[in-house]
């Protein structure tokens, strides 16, 4: 029987195009290579999802699953909700700012 573990970060104040594109790279590898790639990524989003794979970790080991035969099965980023400022321009004019969140989740699994 393998055992799954799953963590999520909810409320990420960036954009989730921003972190899919860090998401991608580490979907379906293994947790130690998912890791060292995260480490070497110099994108914002690397740090706050090295932080979710190991809480992700961290809940496999409490199920007493084998950690070093983990790997990332599912990363999911979805959009949370967008802040909504306006920045003053020229003449009188108001252009939209939308400050976008995110919401990551991931699931790892032990492979045989």
């Amino acid at each position: 029987m393998s055992v799954e573990s799953q963590a999520k970060l909810r409320f990420l104040r960036m954009a989730p195009r921003k972190v899919r594109l860090v998401a991608d790279m580490i979907r379906g590898k293994h947790v130690e290579e998912a890791l060292n790639v995260l480490q070497f990524t110099p994108k914002g989003a690397s740090e706050p999802l090295a932080k979710l794979l190991k809480s992700a970790v961290a809940n496999a080991d409490q199920k007493k699953a084998n950690v070093d035969k983990l790997w990332v099965k599912e990363l999911q980023v979805q959009e949370g909700p967008m802040q909504k400022r306006y920045r003053p321009r020229a003449q009188g004019r108001a252009t939209p700012i939308r400050k976008r969140s995110s919401h990551v989740y991931i699931t790892l699994q032990e492979r045989d």
